[in-house]
């Protein structure tokens, strides 16, 4: 016997229809290439993600073709994402910082038909067009007076194609399995690999953002993405601050503190989400200027590891709360976020602090374990450390055209992370498991040591590499920026880990670097390092 409920499809259309007729006065706010701040309301982006669809079906793109994007967070692109899908083609978002090899590739794998640029990268991609082969269309993301000159072929002004079409136009309706967006992760091995979302997935994982104990999305907020559009859906705040009807604010291009800080102090922004680096800049900006931001309430941190430090700075220096949050691309992405649970009200500072290192727990809809080398179950004791391995709603099933074999037989996802999960359902990933420290048979954790190193107050930046040792196989190498004006010595730092640490994970040395490699997403590239300092001979090998 089935329910006797209504049958209505999870369409990503139905999300701004949603904004569009319950707060269609909240505001969207870009910061845009061309310089001005840009304001309007989810009303007037119905409309013109509409005017869009049509122009798109003017263009020849029909459902299941796929559109491409490379732009920063602003107004136009948040119409892609819906304009694109709605129609039932497939967004596809690019990430421009990426080699410029890697994006023809990825082009020309999703076969796009149509690539939509921001100003900033049509030089990129005039440096590239010829190798683009399934490309029939490009357009420029401004109006007819910032239009620049261009090689690029078949090349048209976005605001023109809007103008030419009115909002006369009806969301179609489709299957909820239907391809919505697609994104390629650059966090596999070999060339990058696509994982193509569904309507129902993103619909769901939006539902899911909401929750109080995931983003805690209302009506009542002003949520600024500084995670980019290009990096995994702005880890879905596209859709799920649409769904809840909050006011958007687009940081544009512009991701340094002041840039950053006016923006929050000037919209009043209540929440924002980005990697740790962007907040460090924050960081350094608001203790130089003196400034504040009283609007501020919860800083979501994900990408890589927030520091114990960075917490503690948010939170007792200018009063927001960071949430450490764990995701990935094939994910959606969001997995875990770091809120306490009932019975944590009498947590002391400390204790909270400590729990605030962790990624944290799981909402409804995603399961999560960890394995041994036999793929066999670890306990959940917060002890046992084995690789992380998720299922869920909106985890992929497979990459996009079956390539990668990073599912196993029961259709579990191996995420590359090394974790450990605790018994209230707290997980905490001690490393990646190509960057995990081998010494001796025993593993060290460089994201514990660089978190360490960062609670120092003259260290900006740190990485922890792993340096090959006669005896032990593998020494931590730290790797460290100082902060302006430091003289912090190799001495200062090492004895900084006594007591913190086991002895035995304390590193070998410590190296001092002008600024540190980050990938195009902004997590710490160890490749770089690794490669950098190969021939490097720590103290204990002589």
């Amino acid at each position: 016997m089935f329910g006797l409920m209504m049958d209505q499809p999870l369409l990503i259309s139905s999300v701004l229809e949603f904004a569009a007729k319950y707060h269609g006065e909240s505001e969207i706010v870009s910061r845009t290439v061309e310089g001005p701040i840009h304001r309007y309301t989810y009303a007037d982006a119905q409309s013109r993600s509409k005017q869009l669809a049509k122009a798109l079906q003017a263009l020849g793109v029909s459902e299941g073709d796929r559109v491409a994007t490379l732009a920063w967070n602003g107004y136009r692109h948040y119409e892609l994402y819906y304009g694109v899908s709605g129609m039932g083609a497939v967004c596809h978002m690019i990430n421009p910082r990426l080699f410029p090899g890697q994006i023809s590739y990825i082009v020309n794998h999703a076969e796009d038909s149509v690539v939509f640029t921001d100003l900033t990268f049509v030089e990129l991609l005039e440096g590239m067009v010829s190798e683009l082969g399934t490309v029939k269309a490009f357009v420029v993301m401004t109006d007819e007076a910032n239009m620049p000159e261009t090689s690029l072929p078949n090349v048209h002004c976005y605001e023109t194609l809007l103008a030419a079409q009115d909002d006369d136009y009806t969301w179609p309706v489709f299957d909820e399995n239907t391809a919505s967006s697609m994104c390629y992760s650059s966090g596999t091995t070999g060339n990058p690999k696509g994982v193509l979302y569904s309507h129902r997935s993103t619909v769901l994982h939006a539902m899911a953002s909401l929750a109080p104990d995931m983003l805690n999305i209302s009506a009542r907020d002003s949520f600024m993405p500084v995670v980019p559009m290009f990096h995994v859906n702005a880890w879905g705040v596209p859709y799920s601050v649409t769904m809840a009807g909050a006011k958007l604010v687009m940081p544009g291009m512009e991701m340094d503190g002041e840039s950053l800080h006016e923006l929050i102090d000037g919209e009043r922004v209540t929440l924002s989400a980005g990697v740790p680096t962007v907040w460090l800049g924050l960081l350094d900006y608001l203790e130089k200027s003196g400034k504040s931001v009283d609007s501020f309430k919860y800083c979501v941190i994900g990408g890589s590891a927030t520091p114990r430090a960075m917490s503690v700075a948010m939170e007792e220096n200018h009063g927001v709360h960071v949430l450490h949050a764990w995701g990935m691309t094939e994910m959606s992405p969001l997995g875990t976020v770091n809120w306490p649970k009932h019975g944590m009200e009498d947590e002391t500072e400390e204790a909270r602090y400590d729990r605030q290192v962790k990624q944290g727990r799981p909402c409804y809809g995603v399961d999560m374990k960890i394995v041994n080398d036999d793929n066999e179950t670890l306990p959940e004791d917060g002890e046992a450390f084995g690789e992380l391995k998720v299922r869920g709603f909106w985890v992929c099933s497979q990459y996009y055209k079956g390539e990668g074999d990073s599912h196993d037989d029961d259709g579990w996802f191996a995420t590359g992370d090394v974790a450990t999960i605790d018994a209230g359902g707290y997980m905490h990933i001690t490393d990646r498991s190509k960057d995990v420290i081998k010494s001796g048979g025993e593993w060290i954790s460089s994201i514990e040591l660089e978190n360490i190193a960062v609670g120092h107050p003259g260290v900006f930046e740190a990485a922890v590499i792993g340096i090959g040792h006669p005896k032990w196989d593998e020494r931590p190498l730290l790797v460290v920026v100082r902060n302006e004006g430091s003289e912090l010595t190799a001495e200062d730092l090492i004895s900084y880990y006594d007591g913190k640490v086991a002895k035995w994970w304390i590193p070998d040395d410590v190296a001092f670097v002008d600024e540190l490699p980050h990938t195009a997403t902004g997590k710490l590239l160890k490749m770089d390092l690794r490669d950098r300092f190969e021939d490097y001979t720590l103290p204990t090998a002589e």
